[in-house]
């Protein structure tokens, strides 16, 4: 039997005006936000849910639910912190993440270092072992129309 687990993560915030946009812990210039409860950051909540699938561990809304007020304008950036400490407590560490931003506008090419910088340090692995990417779905769907963003993440886990 394999010690490793893979699992994935997916989430969406609509765009809303009046609120900053915060995307793998970066503050990105840009006239909308995203909603949500917590700071609405898709591309760590994704990779949160990737590392607490790998661990059969549940999902975001399970340990920070969008009813309890302690998580309101939460820095998802701590939140994902505070799960690889409990997924460390179960016998597991994250190995490496890769994800992908799905977004019309804006352009994130100028931060995507700085998202890998802030989700690695978050996890506590080296930056090469965090993989982002952004990408737009060509003017189709809800991500097309300037309505939402989306990020899909994936985690390889290891039990030790």
């Amino acid at each position: 039997m394999s010690n490793l687990r893979i699992g994935q993560g997916y989430d969406v915030h609509r765009l809303i005006q009046d609120r900053k946009l915060i995307i793998g812990g970066c503050e990105i210039k840009y006239p909308f936000g995203l909603f949500g409860h917590s700071d609405a950051d898709v591309l760590t909540h994704a990779i949160t849910d990737a590392i607490l699938g790998a661990c059969a561990m549940g999902d975001m809304g399970t340990h920070f639910p969008d009813t309890d007020d302690k998580w309101k304008g939460a820095d998802s950036l701590e939140m994902l912190s505070e799960v690889c400490a409990m997924i460390k407590k179960n016998g597991f560490r994250v190995v490496n993440v890769d994800s992908t931003v799905v977004a019309q506008a804006p352009k994130l090419a100028p931060y995507i270092f700085s998202m890998r910088r802030n989700i690695a340090e978050a996890i506590g692995i080296p930056v090469e072992d965090v993989s982002v990417k952004a990408t737009t779905e060509e003017k189709l769907g809800f991500t097309g129309k300037y309505e939402g963003i989306a990020a899909h993440g994936i985690a390889l886990c290891e039990k030790i």
